[in-house]
């Protein structure tokens, strides 16, 4: 079984790294890391980056997870590899790109396009935001999915991911305390559904959603509050159609094993328990 650490970074494409860079600093709260002729690295949390913008077609998309060391790298591509997964190991370039020792390549079974990593770079530097969004840390991913039954399965059986929480067939995956990390969405093709920061308090999100709003951010989900993982929320819309989230408050999974996932009905009350519908995107995880 491939043992996932946590997820480590996302990677966008962007035909207009400028109007990235101005909606990850001015907007969203990032701090830059590192700006390159076609790359530009932002922070949220201790870590070297989490997000990366990358000059190029919107539709490469890449989520990273961090495995434990060498070994586990190349016993999972032998894994994926036994089970018919095409695996591209990593250059040296593309490691020091991604600001990690290595790295591995495959694609999901909808053909989402995942990296495992070793040893994702830190920073020395404490994270300082460019606004005062109150972002805690980049935490978990929305993964479009053409079967979520068929994905689940890849993600608990050939990973370590558990499911927490169901609502109708999306599953709610975690791969360690945090209520997920993942969470399938039924889509035609695949794709990051939507990338999620935690922000430090309630007054942090409603804060952003009247920020957002007078700058025009197109605000699709929320204020709200998730049934499942206890989270209050707010989704919006940045460069490229990407969907952002903040929430604050997440449930930790304390007791491994005692916990047994609940099922949602696919309704818009599984989605928000303080009644806020979606506007403009396909009903969301939490």
């Amino acid at each position: 079984m491939i043992q996932l650490k946590d997820v480590s970074y996302v990677r966008l494409g962007s035909p207009d790294l400028e109007s990235a860079e101005h909606f990850a600093t001015s907007c969203l709260g990032l701090q830059i890391a590192e700006r390159g002729k076609k790359d530009l690295y932002l922070r949220s949390d201790e870590r070297a980056h989490t997000l990366c913008y990358s000059e190029g077609d919107p539709r490469s998309q890449t989520v990273g997870f961090e495995v434990e060391d060498e070994v586990s790298l190349q016993d999972a591509a032998s894994t994926l590899e036994s089970l018919g997964h095409a695996v591209h190991a990593g250059t040296a370039e593309e490691a020091e790109q991604r600001k990690v020792k290595s790295l591995i390549g495959f694609r999901d079974p909808s053909g989402n396009h995942v990296e495992l990593v070793v040893r994702p770079e830190r920073s020395g530097r404490r994270y300082f935001a460019s606004r005062d969004a109150g972002i805690t840390g980049f935490s978990h991913i929305g993964l479009n999915s053409t079967d979520p039954a068929r994905d689940e399965r890849f993600w608990t059986q050939i990973c370590n991911a558990r499911v927490s929480d169901r609502i109708g067939d999306i599953p709610l995956m975690r791969v360690n305390a945090i209520h997920h990390t993942i969470a399938l969405v039924r889509a035609p093709k695949a794709g990051i559904q939507h990338v999620n920061h935690q922000v430090e308090s309630n007054d942090d999100v409603l804060r952003s959603y009247y920020f957002l709003s007078e700058r025009r951010v197109p605000i699709v989900f929320g204020p709200g509050r998730h049934p499942t993982s206890g989270a209050r929320f707010l989704y919006f819309r940045g460069p490229d159609g990407m969907i952002f989230e903040y929430s604050v408050g997440v449930d930790e999974i304390e007791d491994e094993a005692t916990h047994r996932p609940r099922q949602f009905g696919f309704e818009p009350t599984s989605f928000c328990m303080w009644g806020s519908k979606p506007a403009g995107m396909t009903l969301p995880d939490n």
